[in-house]
């Protein structure tokens, strides 16, 4: 899968999971993605001050993109 197909499909992941952020208060941004590999992003709103957000990025998020994208090896977030 090239690099331009990778994004397209992790765009996608972000969007099925954007509503369950949102209806938090919350909400994430595709910064970049490492090597087709490390996918980088952001959380806003409540997801930033949220206590288990490191757990919604693995066990959602993340969880989410590798649907997509199998060989994504972890997901990360950047602070700005």
């Amino acid at each position: 899968m090239n690099s331009k197909k990778i994004r397209e499909k992790v765009l996608i992941a972000l969007e099925e999971i954007r509503p369950f952020l949102e209806s938090d208060g919350g909400d994430i941004s595709l910064v970049s993605i490492d090597e087709d590999k490390i996918v980088n992003v952001q959380l806003h709103g409540a997801c930033v001050s949220c206590t288990v957000n490191q757990m919604t990025l693995k066990s959602g998020v993340e969880m989410t993109i590798k649907k997509y994208v199998p060989q994504i090896e972890k997901v990360v977030s950047i602070t700005p």
